[in-house]
């Protein structure tokens, strides 16, 4: 089979809507106007006129680059890459302002836990060292939890003591 016989079979196996919209593709540049700054434009053209003029970049793409204008190149890149939307750099001051801000919350949360601490009623008397012991003892009385627990034969941990002694 010959080389020209097996180029017809297969261009005739692919689509032909495939070969027509790479075609149409790659048969025109994008205009330079249309390009020019995109940089400083790119961000107050339409969202509906950004798609179209990105889709119309990525079909150039799909072909050979080296067709491919300097101004398109850079505008792809620019499009794909370059500082916008949430790639843009935060404003100047953004650090000292959300530092602020977070002592000033910080503050207010203080003050919060320092008033409520100041008006809150005394801590009960179940939260004394001694009434602890006294819980201790009564829970070993009543062979309280004897496989692994405070009756069980070689304990060692505190059972029930979790408070600073009241005499203190």
């Amino acid at each position: 089979m010959s080389s020209a016989v097996r180029n017809v079979l297969v261009r005739a196996s692919r689509p032909a809507t495939a070969a027509l919209g790479r075609r149409a593709a790659t048969t025109h540049a994008i205009s330079n106007p249309t390009l020019a700054n995109i940089e400083k434009r790119w961000e107050a053209i339409p969202p509906a006129e950004q798609a179209e003029l990105w889709m119309s970049l990525r079909d150039r793409m799909k072909g050979n680059w080296a067709e491919l204008t300097i101004a398109e190149k850079k505008a792809a890149y620019w499009i794909a890459f370059g500082p916008w939307g949430p790639r843009t750099e935060p404003p100047q001051g953004e650090g000292k302002k959300v530092f602020l801000y977070t002592v000033i919350g910080l503050g207010v949360s203080a003050a919060i836990f320092g008033t409520m601490r100041a008006f809150a009623k005394p801590a009960p008397a179940t939260m004394t060292k001694e009434w602890q012991e006294a819980t201790n003892e009564y829970l070993k009385a009543q062979n309280s939890d004897p496989l692994t627990g405070i009756s069980s034969e070689g304990y060692k941990g505190k059972g029930h003591i979790q408070s600073p002694s009241s005499k203190a």
